[in-house]
């Protein structure tokens, strides 16, 4: 079983409306919400039909132009930068998680099933101590679980090392320290390049490398403008909407799960 996740849902109506259309035909099992996005509010409505049957969770934002709008964001170098220099404010940071959990909760009328980041900033310093006191502190016994951005063993490249080493393992200390249920690992970090042939390809070897993994993704039912991976986008809804899809599940005895129930019942 694995939890194959579609980040990013309300960047922009492409990616909400594929998403969705993943959903239904049974091809994800979790999504995570961009509720800066000025779409958030109308594209809610395209996942009511799916409550109870995927994670819905809140994709924290600290690098887009949602972000930059809010008066908090940066750029993703900018962002790194002040990880690798000491960290982030946790006062601040707090104040931007908790804004961004309101703004989740006031749409979706329920706290978020599991908590990542755009771009991976969940795990950066004074973020991730922010965001397990704001989790301890907001839902008591009941927290949503987190993603870990670190990739299995067998799949390790350069991106994912990098993205790792931003906190990953500092991130699962203090969730497992306040008794936060975690993604154990990440799948389906790639440079987006190589088209629908090579996705499917990727996709093959993180499945067949797979143990209650978290499997992200980032499908879109056609291409937005300004879009930077928006060709990535589309071949992977392709793919992920195709009978070569299910036909590679099946092949490799692999069932979408919702970490609801992997994660937090094993908690």
């Amino acid at each position: 079983m694995i939890v194959l996740c579609a980040d990013d849902f309300a960047v922009h109506r492409a990616a909400s409306i594929g998403i969705a259309r993943l959903a239904e035909l049974g091809r994800l099992s979790a999504t995570s919400a961009m509720v800066l996005s000025p779409r958030w509010a109308q594209d809610v409505a395209l996942l009511q039909e799916l409550r109870g049957n995927i994670d819905v969770g809140l994709h924290l934002d600290w690098t887009s132009e949602f972000a930059l709008t809010a008066g908090h964001g940066m750029s993703l170098n900018a962002a790194m930068a002040k990880a690798l220099l000491g960290g982030f404010s946790r006062g601040a940071a707090r104040a931007v998680i908790e804004r961004q959990l309101d703004a989740f909760e006031a749409q979706w009328k329920a706290p978020p099933d599991h908590i990542d980041g755009h771009q991976h900033v969940q795990q950066f310093p004074g973020i991730r101590e922010a965001l397990v006191q704001a989790v301890e502190g907001r839902y008591g016994t009941q927290p949503p679980y987190l993603r870990i951005s670190q990739a299995p063993p067998g799949l390790m490249t350069f991106k994912s090392r990098v993205i790792a080493g931003l906190g990953a393992k500092a991130l699962r200390r203090l969730a497992e320290g306040a008794r936060i249920p975690c993604a154990p690992v990440l799948s389906g970090i790639y440079d987006f390049t190589g088209g629908r042939a090579r996705y499917a390809t990727l996709m093959a070897q993180w499945l067949a490398l797979a143990d209650s993994d978290l499997v992200m993704c980032h499908p879109a039912q056609g291409v937005e403008a300004g879009d930077e991976i928006g060709a990535a986008r589309a071949w992977e809804f392709e793919f992920l909407a195709s009978e070569a899809f299910g036909e590679l599940l099946a092949q490799q005895q692999v069932r979408l799960a919702r970490g609801a129930d992997l994660y937090t019942a094993a908690r």
